[in-house]
């Protein structure tokens, strides 16, 4: 026992070990922001009473992903290795991977905007509701999920050596997501504005990673910045729509 713990717990003794932890728990609950709000968008396309099933299911089927890929981190950092050259330049495993995951959100997007914003597209959308199934809901928030969970973890073998850390950091972030899902969900099914703004961050979020995939890296704390002024200009409107709606109902023959 205790040359387990000398082995993959002596980083708690150490201030650096810390500092590496809480980065990388930060890191990973940031990251995992782009997953959450796919999460929610998928699920609230359910009937209310499987939503927050679907949701729990989903992040804990992408928890146990993310730690079997852990146990895997050898191999999972050769994902970095060049496979093959087109138009000039090389492609990994994880370029494909991240490539894969852009055009897939940015379908997914385009897909559901179009169902919100064209008003003839009713019929076609409610049997989009209804063809959408819990398992579906899942296989979809899984496929999303690895591309992120790839990701991340190249990212956070190149942050710290102590696999314990990236454990810790994993299981920390999932339990933020967890803990958020249902409220984020809730929030966005009511306000249908929310709806449209989500999605116009998952196509930016798919944008990244294709380019990310093609080696032009855009920083993350741009996409994220834009992201927040973003939400704090649609929290502004809700609550000046909220006040104009309670000055019209206080004074009715207003105008």
């Amino acid at each position: 026992m205790q040359d387990f713990f000398a082995e993959h717990f002596t980083f708690i003794t150490t201030a650096e070990g810390w500092v590496a932890l809480v980065t990388l728990v930060a890191m990973e609950v940031v990251l995992g922001i782009d997953n959450l709000i796919f999460i929610s968008i998928l699920s609230n396309k359910l009937p209310e009473a499987e939503r927050s099933r679907a949701r729990r299911l989903g992040i804990g089927g992408a928890l146990i992903m993310r730690l079997v890929l852990l146990a895997a981190v050898a191999w999972i950092a050769q994902l970095t290795q060049p496979v093959f050259a087109a138009f000039g330049q090389s492609f990994s495993w994880r370029d494909l991977i991240l490539l894969a995951g852009g055009l897939f959100l940015v379908w997914k997007a385009t897909k559901e905007i179009h169902h919100s914003v064209d008003p003839d597209d009713g019929k076609e959308n409610m049997m989009g509701q209804a063809t959408l199934t819990i398992g579906g809901a899942i296989f979809q928030i899984l496929l999303l999920d690895l591309v992120f969970s790839v990701d991340s973890i190249i990212t956070a073998v190149g942050m710290t050596d102590h696999l314990a850390i990236m454990y810790i950091a994993v299981i920390v972030a999932m339990a933020v997501m967890l803990f958020a899902a249902d409220p984020l969900g809730r929030f966005i099914a009511a306000n249908p504005s929310i709806v449209i703004l989500a999605l116009g961050f998952l196509l930016m979020i798919g944008m990244t990673l294709i380019a990310d995939a093609f080696e032009f890296h855009v920083p993350r704390g741009y996409v994220y910045a834009a992201m927040g002024f973003s939400t704090l200009v649609e929290v502004l409107n809700l609550m000046a729509r909220r006040a104009r709606r309670k000055k019209g109902a206080l004074d009715p023959g207003h105008g």
